[in-house]
């Protein structure tokens, strides 16, 4: 994964406008909800999804207080509705592949919400499986350079040691990767070591990337990704447009 991408994407959602982190914190609440409904329990020291999904929530600056609403809400089964998991897959402008994950209580809704940004911008939903093969499941810490007093080899050396499967530094950050399976167990014990993360967890992440050359289509992709984002029942978008 190229980690200027990353960074790129972090910078732009901590630089968004006090409505757009409430959105944040509406599908990171709606993944806490599935998390205790799905795991069977609201203590993440027995739910490892729920802690998977504190881990993020945190990176992503929710309130503990929230977080904590949110997980006596579902365990109280005070919230009625009932997601399920989606994922789509297409192309946006130039071919460039598009993995979309929602949670959602109406498939048909989202599916044609989906497929309109899809259209709407230049590119295409695809049959299901049209792009995985671009991608592979990894987990991925991000960690600020600025936050930390450690130097580059030091943070290497304990990311590996903690089980740690890849590691890249650019002049801003680290990325750590792990496998998907390893994932908790090296967030965990980097925790553990004082880490904190301004990104944490499980992504599909691009084998490749591409470039979009045309100022064009560049608006269009971004105004898709833009979409995407406001719409509620979408979780994740995973693409392998390099910025």
């Amino acid at each position: 994964m190229s980690g200027h991408n990353k960074w790129s994407t972090i910078k732009q959602k901590k630089g968004k406008n006090d409505a757009a982190r409430a959105k944040v914190f509406t599908k990171i609440g709606r993944e806490l909800l599935v998390a205790v409904k799905e795991g069977g329990s609201a203590d993440p020291n027995v739910n490892s999804k729920l802690r998977d999904v504190i881990a993020k929530a945190k990176a992503a600056n929710v309130p503990n207080d929230n977080i904590e609403r949110i997980i006596k809400k579902a365990a109280g089964d005070g919230d009625g509705s009932n997601y399920e998991s989606v994922t789509y897959e297409g192309y946006g402008p130039n071919g460039i592949a598009v993995i979309v994950e929602a949670l959602t209580d109406n498939r048909n809704r989202t599916a044609g919400e989906v497929r309109h940004y899809f259209d709407k911008f230049g590119g295409n939903m695809g049959t299901q499986g049209c792009v995985t093969f671009m991608f592979e499941k990894k987990g991925v810490l991000v960690i600020e350079r600025e936050e930390l007093e450690k130097d580059e080899d030091t943070v290497m050396e304990e990311a590996l040691e903690a089980g740690a499967s890849d590691f890249e530094a650019d002049e801003d950050i680290f990325t750590i990767y792990t496998e998907p399976s390893d994932f908790s167990a090296v967030r965990d014990d980097l925790a553990k070591l004082g880490y904190e993360f301004a990104s944490a967890e499980v992504e599909m992440v691009p084998n490749t990337y591409t470039k979009l050359e045309d100022e064009a289509a560049k608006e269009q992709m971004q105004k898709m990704l833009d979409m995407f984002e406001d719409n509620d029942d979408i979780q994740n978008v995973w693409h392998n447009w390099e910025f």
